[in-house]
């Protein structure tokens, strides 16, 4: 029997999008009040591999990605998912604009050996997490960089995605370094 563990050094992640800059900014704001500092933002990406959100969301879609701070709990991701839902809500009711939908969120978090995203769509290689969110190991860090799965979004299998996430893991180990203690000698 194996032993019980506890998780991994995680960093929480928002992948967000939309054709306005000002919804990627409050929504900036809105991580930064409700799930803590964000250390790392990457730049807005143009998002151009699908046209499934256009009916929704319109042209021009630029994605942007925030990283969080503080160490995260995966077990949270389920919560955190039903915020972004709630987030998504609350911008389009506060900004009107002539989409249905305009903004995305989407919560998830990394390791050093993994990316998650949560998603509320139950597919073959989802685990369920609970309250009608499942959860999606995305890309998997092998061979000392980002590797896509056989699923994953063809965005998140773009080089400067990955070089995102590259710089993010490298943030994720120099916060796992500075918790070490050095051993004191007598």
């Amino acid at each position: 029997m194996g032993g019980i563990k506890d998780h991994p050094p995680c960093l929480a992640l928002v992948a967000a999008f939309s054709r306005h800059d000002f919804a990627l900014d409050w929504l900036m704001d809105q991580v930064g009040n409700q799930l803590g500092p964000i250390a790392i933002q990457s730049q807005r990406f143009e998002f151009s591999e699908s046209a499934y959100y256009q009916p929704t969301m319109g042209d021009g879609l630029k994605k942007q990605f925030f990283v969080l701070e503080q160490f995260y709990d995966p077990s949270k991701l389920a919560t955190d998912k039903l915020l972004a839902n709630q987030l998504e809500v609350d911008f389009a009711s506060s900004h009107p604009t002539q989409e249905a939908r305009p903004l995305n969120v989407d919560p998830g978090y990394f390791s050093l050996t993994k990316l998650v995203l949560a998603s509320t769509k139950n597919r073959e290689h989802r685990v369920y997490l609970r309250d009608g969110v499942y959860g999606e190991v995305t890309l998997a860090y092998r061979d000392q960089k980002w590797q896509p799965m056989q699923w994953t979004y063809p965005d998140y299998q773009r080089e400067d995605f990955r070089l995102f996430f590259e710089s993010a893991r490298q943030h994720l180990l120099r916060q796992m370094r500075s918790m070490e203690k050095p051993i004191q000698k007598n």
